[in-house]
C-alpha cells in the first residue's frame, strides 16, 4: 500500500483483523493515505533500511510514526525497536507499541529502549478503532518532530 517514497506510517502488525481496524480508524482521519502495513519483524527492519526485498528505497525518508505489536513472527517487536533506537537513521521516528500484551517486563523493557508510548489493544472495537485514531493524530498533526535534526 505505497502510494509514493514518503511513509508517514509504518504499521507493524502480524495479525491481518487488527492491521485492518487500525487502518480503517486511521483512514477516518486522512491518516492512513501514505501508510505500509508490514506482517513481520524482519519485513519492516528491511523496510526501514533499504534491505533484501526494500533494497533502493530511499532510507532517507524515514515514516513519521511506526506502530509496532510485539508479538511477530522472524524478529520480534522489542527486537525491532532495539534496532531502530541504535540506528542514528531511525533513532528518533516516534514508535508507539500496539500490542496485547499487558506484561509488566515488556512494558518496562520496550521504555528502557525508547518508545514513545505503549497501548495495550482494546478488545472493544470501537476503543481500539478510538486508540489508532488518537494516536495517529497525535504524532501526525499535533506533535512537533525534530525530522532527523537533531545528529546535525
Amino acid at each position: 500500500m505505497i502510494t509514493s517514497n514518503l511513509v508517514e506510517i509504518l504499521l507493524l502488525e502480524d495479525n491481518k483483523n487488527d492491521a485492518e481496524l487500525a487502518i480503517l480508524a486511521l483512514e477516518e482521519f486522512n491518516l492512513a493515505n501514505q501508510m505500509v502495513w508490514l506482517k513481520d519483524g524482519k519485513q519492516g527492519l528491511d523496510f526501514l533500511f533499504g534491505r533484501g526485498e526494500y533494497e533502493g528505497r530511499d532510507v532517507g525518508r524515514p515514516p513519521k510514526l511506526i506502530l509496532l505489536d510485539l508479538k511477530m513472527p522472524k524478529v520480534s517487536g522489542i527486537e525491532v525497536l532495539r534496532a531502530i533506537r541504535e540506528d542514528p537513521r531511525t533513532k528518533y521516528i516516534p514508535v508507539t507499541v500496539l500490542t496485547s500484551s499487558k506484561e509488566e517486563r515488556d512494558i518496562v523493557e520496550t521504555y528502557k529502549l525508547g518508545v514513545n508510548s505503549y497501548i495495550v489493544k482494546p478488545v472493544d472495537f470501537e476503543q481500539f478503532s478510538k486508540s489508532v485514531r488518537d494516536v495517529g493524530y497525535y504524532w501526525l498533526l499535533l506533535n512537533q518532530n525534530p525530522g532527523g535534526q537533531l545528529d546535525s
